[in-house]
């Protein structure tokens, strides 16, 4: 049973969710647009998208970055994913979350206050660089709010050292015609849910997924759907997917790369494997 304040928080974030994502035609830039939406419903983003947004300890769980190595989690928001990581390797890696909304940054520095290699930075995901090659990138539920979501990937391989990983989590639908071996979501699906999203900034296309599978051909995909607050009975189509960045072509069939399975780029015109339950 929810208490008062908790009653207070889940009022603030339905609200804002009901107004909707300032749209770019009212004047404000992509910053300033996140902190009008977001700024109304920081206390309690956490605790409502621990309902809506699933998959990511699981995402998180299939990283595997090297001792001492650097993370850095585009769009990372409140902090909370890093959390995701074992204790343990908050002492032995470095992490870096960038993000642009500067409410949703004030909750990461309150939350890694503590951490001895954590590093919060306001930045654009789609051009922040670090000062040196990282051995991880992810997004978790950012690409779909991106605006530049091309330039976000592009610029996510451009950091990775070779054999680095990429992962991502989010919301998407498939197309008509999806490519061998993902999902076909039924029409229904794919016209619903973009609309439904597509209120608060959340663009959910098959864009963006099939463009990481272009830039990724080593990779790894699972396919889900997954429970939305306050819509019973209904579920929104949710992907993982895990790319090695500069696999060398004369590795094993099938091999490993800090952690993942990997599987040599297919010829032309044949689709790169996957896994999952697609």
């Amino acid at each position: 049973m929810f208490r008062p304040e908790t009653l207070t928080r889940e009022w603030q974030v339905l609200r804002s969710m009901l107004r909707g994502m300032p749209r770019e035609r009212d004047g404000a830039d992509a910053a300033l647009r996140l902190e009008a939406f977001y700024a109304p419903q920081a206390a309690g983003y956490d605790a409502f998208r621990e309902r809506l947004l699933h998959g990511r300890a699981d995402l998180v769980a299939r990283l595997d970055p090297p001792h001492g190595g650097h993370v850095v989690e585009l769009g990372g928001g409140t902090g909370r994913n890093l959390e995701f990581f074992p204790s343990e390797r908050r002492t032995d890696l470095r992490f870096t979350l960038v993000d642009l909304c500067t409410p949703l940054l004030a909750q990461a520095r309150q939350r890694l206050r503590d951490w001895p290699h954590a590093h919060v930075i306001q930045a654009d995901a789609a051009s922040w660089r670090p000062d040196a090659p990282v051995d991880c990138v992810f997004f978790s539920y950012a690409l779909t709010m991106i605006d530049a979501w091309r330039a976000a990937i592009d610029n996510a391989v451009a950091m990775l050292k070779p054999g680095g990983m990429l992962g991502v989590v989010d919301f998407y639908v498939s197309s008509a015609n999806p490519p061998e071996g993902l999902r076909r979501h039924g029409a229904f699906v794919r016209h619903f849910w973009p609309r439904w999203f597509g209120h608060d900034g959340v663009r959910l296309d098959p864009g963006r997924l099939d463009y990481l599978m272009s830039r990724f051909p080593h990779h790894r995909i699972e396919e889900r759907m997954a429970k939305v607050p306050y819509l019973p009975g209904m579920r929104v189509p949710v992907y993982l997917f895990v790319g090695t960045k500069d696999v060398p072509a004369d590795r094993a069939e099938y091999g490993t790369c800090r952690g993942v399975s990997v599987a040599p780029a297919p010829p032309p015109g044949v689709p790169a494997g996957r896994d999952g339950s697609g």
